[in-house]
């Protein structure tokens, strides 16, 4: 549970720091584009899921809870606020904060899909 909690609070300064390092306040971002990959054939799909709402990528089910930019840099480092699914029992794979920069950072661990934040849109 530590390390939980240290993982965490580690995403969260390093969010912090890259807003920081960009100089600006967070704006909240309409719609995340997503990028999922299915590891077993290699194929890839980028898809556009508005806040507050879900969207089916291959075999998973992306909610996107918030999803924010620098003020001052429309196409700088997003981060956003994902929860990702089962579609048939509603097991969660991932529950958190992801930054497009560093996906590694805090990702998914899916034995068969990985799930990148690609950026925000504002309109």
């Amino acid at each position: 549970m530590r390390r939980l909690l240290a993982c965490v609070a580690a995403l969260a300064l390093g969010a912090n720091a890259a807003l920081s390092q960009q100089g600006g306040d967070a704006v909240q971002g309409q719609s995340a584009i997503l990028r999922g990959l299915d590891k077993v054939n290699g194929q890839t799909q980028d898809l556009e899921v508005p806040v507050g709402s879900s969207a089916e990528i291959f075999g998973v089910i992306v909610n996107v809870m918030d999803c924010r930019y620098p003020a001052d840099n429309p196409t700088g480092d997003a981060f956003a606020y994902l929860t990702v699914r089962d579609p048939n029992d509603g097991t969660v794979f991932f529950d958190g904060w992801m930054i497009a920069s560093s996906p590694a950072l805090n990702a998914l661990d899916h034995s068969r899909y990985d799930i990148w934040v690609m950026r925000c849109t504002s309109a």
